[in-house]
């Protein structure tokens, strides 16, 4: 064995696929990346995820209390990358790289067409929101996008490295 340095635990326990977050304030949507997310719980779905008080989407989802977490695709890689590497402070993120907003049912921010999976959000638990950046939303509807085969997700483990889901196995 041999030492790791505590600044890159995070790259090997990195819990799930890389997701877009939406958001809507003050009638003006965003879109944000986001790897920091776990279930917590099945019925009804609560997922808990870190939202850097340092980003735009932050004060949205506070303020809020509701978003769109949106699966993409290996194809989309490029693009979540991209949303990523700016603010919506600056920039029209849907506009600046081609994504397209569609209506929610049950929220105001948009599901991500290009997505093969949305969800739609409500904060259920803020109590680790001013300690951790931590939200707990429940999952309200959930969508998805029956044209897109067997998608790929992709896994980040930091500093521009991407792991791809790979092959499917079942043990008993």
């Amino acid at each position: 064995m041999k030492e790791l340095p505590l600044s890159k635990v995070y790259q090997l326990l990195e819990p799930g696929p890389v997701v877009l977050l939406t958001t809507a304030r003050n009638g003006r949507t965003n879109v944000m990346t986001m790897s920091w997310h776990m279930m917590v719980e099945f019925e009804p779905p609560l997922v808990a995820c870190v939202v850097s008080s340092a980003g735009h989407s932050f004060a949205a989802l506070r303020a809020t209390r509701e978003c769109v977490i949106a699966v993409p695709a290996v194809e989309l890689a490029p693009k979540v990358v991209q949303v990523g590497n700016c603010s919506g402070r600056d920039v029209d993120k849907f506009a600046a790289f081609g994504l397209t907003p569609m209506p929610a049912e049950h929220v105001a921010p948009p599901l991500v067409a290009e997505c093969f999976a949305n969800f739609e959000c409500k904060v259920a638990d803020t109590r680790l929101v001013n300690r951790y950046n931590l939200f707990v939303l429940e999952v309200l509807k959930a969508w998805t996008d029956p044209a897109q085969k067997n998608p790929k997700t992709i896994h980040h483990h930091g500093y521009g490295r991407f792991v791809v889901d790979g092959e499917t196995i079942e043990l008993p």
